[in-house]
């Protein structure tokens, strides 16, 4: 997954995605460049995350991949090396919607560029594969079934990632004693704070391009007030600081002539003679004095002028 942001000039961070088919683990790790060294690293790296021996890669046809030095370096460690045929996306379904909804959903589609987003980065996706693997459920495809152009599809009942591993018999008991003791020290709540922690680091680093050379400290989480807003957090949507913030007009905006402002004296006259003139009246008054300018179809913007005229009034009597 490519974290360039709207040009893919240059280089910047990628995201390597390996999920396992049998059990739905997931594991992400940062590339800092499109490198065959890099590569080697994060799948060394994936390989001492995953719970359980990885025995075999199944790679797409990125050249990242699929290049001399990649694969020699896999099959000198025993790993099989597959790879998904020629314009079939399908064939990689299973890491494809990982894709989504962990990489873009988490970090979004800003650019980084340098190690210290790479390490920023790796801070995000350390978090996020306890919370992913150990307490998200998800379904996996039991049965397929077509019908002339109707598909039909049945799922297992969703269960987290760790209960298809605990479950499966080729992984070993030493293996899956190792996942229940993890489990029995991860904190749901303390992970999630962690993933809004990290993805606030994130943020300030979209498309700054190296302006802060150095990392600054990390967010202390403080658990009791990150639990009390989940009370009243959920009404305003889910807040992800890595995705694009809305535009904000910097500049003021420029003022244009109203057609109005010959006459707010007038207006301001009228309704100070009369209080009790209504917005109907002003207008009526304005027609006659120039009917070609002012018609029924103005009558909104009468009713506002004499709205902030009333409300000015009224502010100027509770102040004296």
């Amino acid at each position: 997954m490519a974290h360039s942001g709207t040009s893919s000039s240059g280089s910047f961070v990628q995201t390597m995605v390996l999920t396992d088919i049998a059990t739905g683990w997931t594991e992400c790790v940062p590339v800092r460049t499109r490198d065959s060294g890099n590569v080697i690293v994060a799948i060394k790296q994936a390989r001492s995350l995953f719970p359980f021996p990885l025995l075999g890669v199944d790679f797409d046809n990125d050249s990242a991949f699929m290049n001399a030095f990649v694969v020699s370096w896999c099959r000198s460690e025993e790993l099989e090396v597959t790879r998904s045929r020629a314009y079939r996306k399908n064939d990689q379904a299973h890491v494809e919607q990982k894709n989504g909804a962990i990489v873009r959903r988490l970090v979004g589609y800003g650019r980084f560029v340098g190690a210290e987003a790479t390490a920023a980065l790796g801070q995000l996706y350390a978090v996020v594969r306890l919370y992913g693997n150990l307490f998200q459920p998800s379904f996996k495809l039991q049965e397929k079934t077509r019908i002339g152009a109707r598909v039909i599809k049945r799922y297992h009942p969703p269960v987290p990632p760790v209960a298809r591993v605990l479950a499966h018999p080729d992984v070993t008991e030493l293996d899956k004693e190792r996942l229940r003791a993890m489990m029995e020290n991860a904190d749901p709540v303390l992970l999630f704070a962690g993933i809004r922690a990290a993805q606030e680091e994130l943020g300030r680093r979209i498309d700054r391009r190296g302006l802060h050379p150095k990392l600054e400290e990390p967010i202390v989480v403080d658990l009791q007030r990150f639990a009390a807003n989940l009370k009243t957090v959920w009404k305003n949507g889910e807040t992800r600081p890595t995705h694009r913030r809305p535009y904000k007009r910097t500049k003021p905006w420029p003022k244009r002539p109203s057609m109005y402002e010959p006459f707010e004296a007038q207006i301001k006259a009228w309704l100070k003679e009369e209080p009790t003139l209504s917005a109907a009246g002003v207008l009526q008054r304005l027609t006659e004095i120039d009917p070609v300018r002012f018609t029924e179809r103005n009558i909104r913007m009468v009713q506002k002028l004499v709205k902030a005229w009333r409300m000015e009034m009224a502010g100027l009597i509770i102040l004296n």
